[in-house]
């Protein structure tokens, strides 16, 4: 298949960002992607009687928020460019792509999540805005909007960023928030009534523990995830039940043999438990009434379930490096993926086969330190002998065998590709997540994304010269100390998407929410240790950049800001070092449109070509 014509295919290739199983159990709304030529959210019955229809088409990013409690509605917010100032609008289900508005147009302020009453007529959300005295604050505060009157109430106000969004019990008397008022790498959850008397702390197992919760349809109870029980370092995650008036927990899970990083409440009140083992989904199922816990099929790639609908069928998403993220219904019997049902029909909807994209394998190598990485290796036919290292952003993430158009694309044009899960990265254990916190930033983590480069090097799969990096976010961040600290042997091209430059700038011009984590993963605020914000940042180290340079940015990026870039620029300018650098006015965080991204793997691949030569 000609290349233009395969990228073509990789980029209407459509993907599910996210999934709601409905209250009633009876629908899945779903946000789609590479349908329309932006983000749009979609419906389709969990029977999977019909094929899904279009709740929303806009030119803008528009995406799922939440279900109304009657399961006869859905939120969803759009932005312009991707700024992330979003609107809230509401959607019945019997009127596709008729959008409500229910908040401002381009606000000056960020909005959290999203929850209607029961009976509609009232918003729950967080923003960092006073509305009393007109001002952006620091802080996100928890409003009660009156969708008649127009009347916002604060209903909590926390004294410090944070990204609260809100969860309304299904009875709608009271939410669920999080907040980090007592330290920068810590969650407690507090409770609200929905008219404001009482807003108090429910769930605190120490300053910098991490704890997230959901609620049980029977509005009273909590199932909750925390990173501690008495306050004391565990590495592992406890999961636990909480009767919110009698105060009562249950502990439901507490094995440090397991690694536990997300909870998922079915609409009939089972709870999905999302345990993660070297990257890979291993899902099971718990009733928090009797403790019983059962696993899902194991199958290749990765199941996360949603919920169960009210046929008793499971909703999940289902997906590998050879197939995209997809909604299915399943059995417990199901085997094998042919078992699964596509409630998406997206083989229907594509030229593209399975057999025509690069399986993921699992790759392994040794850091500087002794410590074992682990990452997916994408091998190009035959081996061309020059590779491409992928670096995940977050850092509090990580790479899956998953589809991923950019890597496709890369092998077809024949790079060999590793996609790193450096320390740092989730899916590896609460300890291997928190150990990119001893250096902070900018440490270790980016001795492990070299070592990989080493080791394809060694293992033949690339030669000395002919590996490049790239990533968007602390991806972009990662390529950028890679090629201001890495020998050109080593890394010989670097193109950073919308990675940070100097840390200080990035604290201080970055949304307020997202200031807190870099106070945890650096150890500190730019004033409280500023050497090493200043020895973390890769703008003092451009000087020593030896292989090829491309900057990627999206001009309306409120997460890594442009300013990143006007100052790197400044800084390179200076040091006559030479780059290229290419800007999208109608992009925020990451390039997102299937159109613009057509352009960027374009030139990825030009510029790739050109700093690490041709197969051999």
């Amino acid at each position: 298949m000609a290349n233009s014509l395969f990228l073509d295919h990789l980029l209407t290739l459509p993907i599910v960002r996210d999934a709601r199983l409905s209250p009633d159990g009876r629908w899945v709304a779903f946000t789609w992607y590479r349908v329309h030529p932006n983000l749009d959210v979609f419906l389709v019955p969990a029977d999977g009687s019909t094929p899904p229809v279009a709740l929303t088409q806009t030119p803008e990013a528009t995406w799922l928020v939440g279900w109304a409690p009657d399961s006869r509605s859905v939120l969803v917010a759009e932005d312009h460019d991707r700024d992330e100032r979003a609107r809230l609008f509401r959607v019945a289900v019997d009127s596709p792509l008729v959008m409500e508005p229910l908040t401002e147009d381009r606000p000056p302020f960020f909005i959290r999540g999203g929850s209607l009453s029961p009976d509609g007529q009232t918003l729950y959300y967080g923003a960092n805005y006073d509305f009393a005295h007109s001002r952006v604050i620091e802080p996100t505060w928890i409003y009660r909007h009156d969708l008649v009157t127009g009347q916002r109430t604060p209903i909590a106000q926390p004294h410090k960023p944070a990204y609260s969004g809100t969860l309304l019990n299904r009875q709608g008397t009271h939410l669920l928030y999080p907040r980090k008022d007592r330290d920068p790498s810590g969650v407690q959850v507090h409770l609200v009534d929905v008219a404001g008397r009482e807003d108090r702390e429910l769930l605190n197992f120490g300053p910098a523990v991490k704890v997230f919760a959901q609620w049980l349809p029977d509005g009273e109870t909590v199932v909750f995830l925390t990173e501690s029980r008495d306050g004391q370092p565990q590495n592992h995650r406890s999961l636990g039940k909480l009767h919110v008036p009698s105060g009562d927990i249950v502990w439901l899970l507490d094995d440090p043999a397991r690694n536990i990083e997300g909870i998922r409440v079915s609409p009939d009140g089972l709870v999905v438990v999302d345990e993660v083992r070297e990257a890979t989904h291993q899902p099971t199922w718990l009733d928090p009434a009797t403790g019983v816990e059962m696993p899902f099929p194991r199958l290749p790639g990765n199941l996360l379930p949603l919920g169960r609908a009210a046929d008793g069928a499971w909703i999940a998403l289902y997906y590998s490096a050879t197939t995209p993220h997809d909604l299915v219904r399943l059995t417990p019997d199901a085997t094998t993926p042919d078992g699964l049902l596509s409630l998406t029909r997206v083989w229907e909807r594509t030229p593209l086969r399975p057999e025509q994209l690069t399986p993921a394998e699992d790759f392994h190598w040794t850091s500087v330190d002794g410590l074992e990485v682990q990452g997916w290796f994408y091998r190009a036919q035959p081996n061309p002998r020059r590779a491409v290292v992928y670096i995940h952003g977050g850092p509090t993430a990580h790479s899956e065998d998953a589809l991923n158009v950019q890597l496709q694309y890369f092998v077809a044009q024949g790079f060999n590709v590793l996609d790193v899960n450096y320390r740092g990265s989730t899916g590896f254990g609460l300890a291997y997540r928190e150990s990119i916190k001893e250096d902070g930033w900018g440490g270790r983590e980016q001795a492990d994304i070299t070592a990989g480069a080493e080791a394809l090097i060694r293992a033949g799969l690339a030669e000395p010269g002919r590996v490049g990096v790239t990533g968007t976010s602390y991806g972009g961040y990662s390529s950028w100390c890679q090629i201001t600290h890495t020998p050109r042997e080593v890394v010989a091209a670097a193109a950073p998407i919308c990675g940070m430059t100097d840390l200080v700038v990035d604290y201080e011009t970055t949304r307020p929410d997202l200031r807190p984590y870099s106070e945890e993963m650096i150890g500190g605020r730019p004033d409280e240790i500023p050497a090493k914000y200043r020895e973390r940042s890769p703008i003092h180290f451009v000087q020593n950049i030896q292989g090829k340079l491309l900057i990627v940015q999206g001009a309306q990026d409120p997460n890594v800001t442009p300013e990143n870039v006007r100052q790197v620029v400044t800084a390179l300018d200076a040091h006559n070092v030479p780059y290229e650098l290419l800007v999208f006015d109608d992009e925020g965080h990451g390039i997102l449109r299937p159109a613009n991204q057509a352009r960027l793997y374009t030139r990825l691949v030009e510029f790739f070509d050109a700093a690490l030569g041709r197969p051999t």
